[in-house]
């Protein structure tokens, strides 16, 4: 909200590109002139969330307002910090008398950003494989208990959570940018392709055979010597199983440098 015009022609760029049903959402700490709202209403603007700065509704009410006024939703979203328990209770009566249809936690993380403001409040972390801060889960419980009779639905959005949705799209943005001829993306992300176990020795010799008699492009073949075989489409994999009396199996890995293999599945009886 910096370059409101800017902002505005995003969002008239996404309605123009994606079609009217296509959500777009804006997330803000600055409470911006109300008499824009109707800009951004008119833009096709369909939501708004608020990181309120001062954890009150204050000098953003009339911006809130102005924005339900034009069909836009409003809504609230912040970290739940633990050292702010009070503040945030007193927000939970505050966003009752405002136009808001939701109020978003989020579980507090420890990063590396942020470490030594949280140590100088002391914060620790709560444990597990998350960088989540102690305290705020058990504090983000206890508010949406409260909230349960509110005229808008409080959402906490865990880190474990944030973490696997986040992990999820990195493996899906590296994967599309990595993904080799013969691969494919499953629909969880990870690289599917097919494979048959060739020792070195005759690698060369097998490719060259199955080049010659599949007419393969160069690209779509490739010999992996770390675990000694030969990868390839696996829809072409899936048509070998059938013929080859040596094993061929289907292989997934995650789409980052180290390709961890996760799973194998042999397409025939041969081993």
């Amino acid at each position: 909200m910096l370059d409101l015009e800017k902002t505005l022609e995003a969002v008239r760029q996404l309605k123009a590109a994606f079609g009217p049903e296509h959500h777009v959402h804006a997330y803000t700490s600055i409470p911006f002139d109300p008499d824009r709202a109707a800009d951004f209403g008119a833009a096709g603007l369909d939501e708004i969330r608020f990181h309120l700065l001062d954890g009150t509704t204050g000098k953003y009410r009339a911006t809130m307002e102005a924005c339900a006024e034009h069909g836009i939703e409003v809504g609230v979203e912040l970290p739940c910090e633990p050292d702010k328990e009070a503040q945030l209770f007193a927000l939970l009566e505050d966003l009752a008398t405002v136009p808001v249809s939701f109020l978003n936690l989020n579980e507090l993380e420890i990063t590396v950003g942020n470490q030594e403001n949280m140590d100088v409040r002391g914060f620790n972390l709560s444990g597990g494989i998350t960088a989540a801060a102690e305290g705020s889960a058990e504090l983000a419980i206890r508010l949406k208990e409260a909230a349960a009779n509110k005229p808008y639905h409080l959402k906490f959005c865990t880190a474990k959570f944030k973490d696997a949705g986040q992990l999820r799209n990195r493996f899906k943005r590296r994967g599309q940018a990595t993904l080799r001829p013969y691969e494919v993306l499953s629909d969880d992300d990870t690289v599917l392709f097919g494979a048959i176990p060739t020792p070195l020795e005759d690698a060369s010799d097998d490719m060259a055979e199955l080049r010659e008699e599949l007419g393969m492009a160069d690209g779509w073949m490739r010999y992996d010597a770390g675990h000694q075989r030969i990868e390839l489409p696996l829809s072409l994999a899936e048509d070998l199983a059938e013929v080859l009396e040596v094993p061929v199996m289907l292989v997934e890995v995650h789409p980052t440098h180290e390709r961890l293999e996760v799973g194998v599945v042999h397409l025939n009886d041969h081993r």
